[in-house]
């Protein structure tokens, strides 16, 4: 099988050597981009450096064999035709872009299927256990991230929520509100109350995060709105770079 007699010890530790530098260095990228709130942050810049070092490295194996012009020829095509495929799962949904790290993933994957496809199958093996490192053991970093507050003064997306209650029970609906995004680890940076109608109010708290799970504010919304208390709670995020 070509497979087997494509198994190089020495190559593979140059691929090793090569997938390492992508990850770290790419994630020294996407560190900053993630710190920053940006939308292609840590996960997405991780996984693009990957799967453009597998393709790389893939093209430099293939380069010395024989026949191997049409093959390199057909990776150049997937590199380029996967972007199509890739930029049809992102989309923008009210204010934020969502889909990057699947649409990288996609685009990861299409590398590792390249490699396995031509043969290379440790390689194949090794870029998949650096992809899911990128979507796995980077997920906890970037969640920790994104709940910290910036110092930095442009944000790309920032998230208010806003609960309406009556006049008389304001304080009650503050206590209630500020409980419920403790619990969520959302803490807000401001909090501005303004006269809503004859003997409502509107609470307007503007979250420390910019990046947020909207499942979760969509369940904590949820959570107030069934308070006696509350007319009306909802959250919006608006862009503000």
């Amino acid at each position: 099988m070509q497979a087997i007699n494509n198994i190089n010890l020495n190559s593979l530790i140059d691929t090793l050597v090569s997938l390492t530098a992508a990850f770290i260095l790419g994630g020294l990228i996407g560190f900053e981009r993630q710190y920053r709130q940006r939308t292609a942050g840590l996960r997405t810049n991780v996984l693009v450096a990957v799967g453009a070092a597998i393709f790389v490295d893939m093209a430099n194996r293939l380069g010395g064999a024989e026949g191997a012009e049409g093959a390199v020829r057909v990776v150049a095509y997937v590199v380029s035709g996967i972007g199509f495929l890739g930029a049809g799962v992102i989309m923008r949904e009210e204010g934020n872009v969502r889909g990057l790290n699947t649409a990288a993933t996609l685009w990861a994957s299409a590398a590792v299927g390249a490699c396995a496809g031509a043969d290379l199958i440790l390689e194949a093996l090794l870029g998949t256990l650096f992809v899911l490192a990128a979507n796995t053991l980077l997920r906890p970093i970037v969640n920790n991230i994104n709940r910290q507050p910036l110092d930095v003064v442009s944000a790309e997306v920032t998230n208010i929520l806003y609960v309406i209650a009556r006049r008389s029970q304001q304080q009650a609906v503050m206590v209630l509100l500020e409980a419920e995004l403790a619990r969520c680890n959302y803490p807000a940076s401001d909090v501005d109350v303004r006269p809503f109608g004859s003997d409502e109010v509107e609470i307007e708290a503007t979250l420390v995060a910019t990046s947020v799970d909207g499942d979760e504010l969509d369940a904590l919304v949820a959570r107030i709105s069934t308070s006696t208390l509350v007319v009306q709670a909802f959250w919006s995020p608006s862009t503000t770079d």
